[in-house]
């Protein structure tokens, strides 16, 4: 059966780092791209950063630009996000979601055909 799976998330104190996996299993990401998303409590989910499915086409939205990468390994079927220099506003449950795309392109939205269960990222101060 086809799922993602995040994992990486934990507590981590301001200005700290931690590295985020979207694992697929029972499909491949090869023909998706694959968009990180972010709820925090209160607030709407929303698009951080996306990647094509060669991983040639990188976006990011600007909360988070300059601190965190998106990377991808289809040999592994993973998708990372490297978050940087973090603070308390990136605490949130963070979700993966992989788009069938047609071209080499992502975006910060669109319609998903698989959704990670999330994980959570907390930031102290």
């Amino acid at each position: 059966q086809p799922q993602i799976v995040e994992s990486g998330g934990g507590l981590v104190q301001a200005g700290g780092s931690l590295r985020l996996s979207c694992a697929a299993s029972g499909f491949t990401l090869d023909y998706y791209s694959v968009t990180w998303f972010r709820q925090a409590p209160g607030k709407e989910r929303e698009g951080i950063s996306c990647i094509s499915f060669r991983g040639t086409s990188k976006n990011y939205d600007d909360s988070v630009k300059g601190r965190f990468t998106i990377s991808r390994d289809n040999a592994k079927n993973t998708v990372y996000l490297q978050m940087s220099n973090l603070n308390p506003e990136d605490t949130a449950v963070y979700y993966c979601a992989a788009e069938v795309e047609l071209y080499e392109a992502c975006a910060l939205a669109g319609v998903y055909e698989h959704w990670g269960q999330g994980t959570q990222v907390t930031v102290s101060s």
